[in-house]
């Protein structure tokens, strides 16, 4: 049974959710990363790994979510509130493009006020400091929050901030794509639905986006597949014309100084299991050609394995963040660095754009 179900896997058949459980159940780690290099090299055949050049932009702190795993947010009232200037935007994109990047990737939190004037607004302004800047901004929690202040649909919310200069759109948000586990640990954001929904109207607006999955808390092993289900079905549905999600990215959640540290989860993931968790992401999402390690959470080494367990990304060198750091995480790269990294693995490191095209 086993042996017929790695087979399948290796001719990107679908699974459904009791084969993917038998996958995790019985595979060992060696036959699940064994499969997920075969597909990894039927993806991408020339041993290059790619990396890109970004910078994480906060465009506010101030959030009315109240997710119980994000120190990150706080109130308007909060002396820790911030709304990120245009000559604080001027000097982070000189320092991008001094370093060789032109994309940022803007996020912040569900500002209570901030509609939709305040976001073509703000990415008009940061075309016109920067023409030639990539935006990789917001995210389906954003999308719904906007559409619901202005009364308007996904699709015209996409529209206006596609005209204004959305590029690309990251799969924030995601958590863990369960009803369950989300009303439990960000009850005020918006349901599985409405996130996938969100996704689905900006493929068919050929608005190439991202999926992400933060695992490693209150979630069970059937709730995590049930996520990787949702995504490669959304893929399926999407136009011919569309990339749809272009990649994913699974990291573990860190929550020191949170609410979550009253659940009193003792352990988290080891390396072995965030291996096995690559692995079958690449098993199951068949239909996704870039599958990348968060080697913000989970480090170099265990990163680099991830390499020879499906994954063919590296990710950003990370000029800044300030979300994800402050509760755990400060596994960084330079330029160099992240090189060193991919070819002390064994690979070509190959830089790249939002897009996933090959740079000089």
């Amino acid at each position: 049974m086993l042996n017929n179900t790695l087979d399948k896997a290796l001719r990107k058949e679908n699974f459904s959710l009791e084969e993917s459980l038998l996958l995790w159940q019985k595979a060992s780690t060696a036959e699940l990363m064994y499969v997920a290099n075969e597909l990894r090299k039927q993806w991408h055949p020339n041993n290059k790994v790619t990396w890109l050049i970004d910078r994480n932009v906060n465009y506010t702190n101030i959030c009315m979510s109240g997710c119980k795993f994000c120190s990150f947010f706080c109130t308007e009232k909060s002396p820790r509130a911030y709304i990120t200037s245009k000559e604080e935007y001027e000097q982070k994109i000189q320092e991008l493009v001094s370093l060789g990047g032109d994309q940022l990737l803007l996020q912040g939190g569900m500002h209570p006020n901030f509609g939709l004037k305040f976001y073509t607004d703000l990415f008009k302004t940061l075309k016109s400091i920067y023409p030639q800047l990539k935006l990789h901004a917001l995210g389906p929690p954003e999308i719904i929050h906007i559409s619901t202040l202005e009364n308007i649909s996904y699709r015209e919310t996409l529209i206006r901030l596609q005209e204004a200069g959305l590029d690309s759109l990251p799969g924030a948000g995601a958590e863990i794509l369960s009803d369950r586990v989300r009303s439990i640990i960000s009850p005020r954001k918006f349901t599985v639905k409405q996130w996938l929904d969100v996704m689905r109207e900006a493929h068919k607006l050929n608005i190439t986006t991202s999926a992400t999955m933060v695992f490693g808390h209150i979630e069970t092993i059937e709730e995590r597949i049930l996520h990787l289900l949702y995504i490669r079905d959304v893929q399926n549905e999407k136009p011919e014309h569309a990339k749809g999600f272009i990649s994913f990215i699974p990291w573990t959640m860190k929550f020191n100084g949170t609410q979550m540290e009253k659940y009193n989860i003792k352990q988290q993931p080891a390396a072995e299991e965030y291996i096995r968790m690559i692995a079958l992401s690449r098993i199951v999402l068949n239909n996704i050609p870039n599958i990348q390690p968060s080697s913000l959470t989970v480090g170099k080494e265990t990163a680099q394995i991830c390499l020879h367990a499906g994954a063919n990304d590296f990710g950003s060198i990370m000029i800044e963040e300030n979300v994800v750091s402050p509760m755990g995480s400060a596994f960084k790269f330079d330029k160099e660095g992240i090189q060193l990294a991919i070819r002390e693995a064994g690979f070509e490191p190959q830089r790249r754009n939002q897009q996933f095209e090959f740079l000089n």
